[in-house]
């Protein structure tokens, strides 16, 4: 079991969240020792909650006014209908584009924010298969495999990746030297 002791990780997530895709992989960081902060777009989805895909109701602990993104070390983007309700959130996009030298995870649909923010041009990518077409447009290559990683980006496919997804994360933060970077 990999130690992320003192690794803090932005969880990035709106309504419609796939439910297990926000809290399998948040539940394993978090017993690894990350401190992870879960952020949402508005201060009204902070106070009622994450209404996920199934209908439950999830807390989150911040806004994105409320954070800088210069303040984490890695970036969590899980999908469902989220990562499209994240595009048109005002400061999403940005909060994403500040990652771009830094460790992001996108998991199903939560590459279509990766899209957004123009980080994958060049890269070979996984998502949900009906990403393909979109990710390609945007220059990626798309692949059809569990896990992915190009350079400081992860993806992979669906819940039942998260798994693997997850152990890649692990791996990822503990061999190389993460830091935050001041705003510029």
């Amino acid at each position: 079991m990999a130690d992320l002791k003192g690794k803090k990780i932005a969880v990035l997530v709106s309504s419609g969240v796939q439910d297990v895709e926000l809290t399998k992989p948040v539940e394993i960081l978090r017993d690894r020792g990350a401190e992870v902060t879960v952020i949402v777009p508005t201060e009204e989805e902070l106070k009622q909650g994450i209404k996920t895909l199934r209908g439950s109701v999830e807390k989150a602990d911040a806004s994105l006014s409320e954070v800088n993104a210069y303040d984490f070390d890695a970036l969590y983007i899980p999908g469902g209908a989220s990562p499209d309700h994240l595009r048109m959130a005002e400061g999403a996009v940005d909060f994403v584009k500040a990652f771009a030298d830094r460790p992001i995870f996108a998991l199903c649909h939560g590459p279509q924010l990766l899209v957004s923010a123009g980080l994958v041009k060049g890269r070979t990518i996984t998502s949900w298969p009906s990403l393909e077409v979109d990710l390609e447009n945007a220059g990626a290559h798309w692949v059809d495999q569990e896990v992915v990683q190009d350079g400081n980006i992860i993806t992979s496919r669906k819940p039942d990746d998260i798994p693997a997804f997850t152990r890649r994360i692990e791996q990822y933060l503990t061999s190389v030297e993460v830091r935050r970077r001041k705003a510029a």
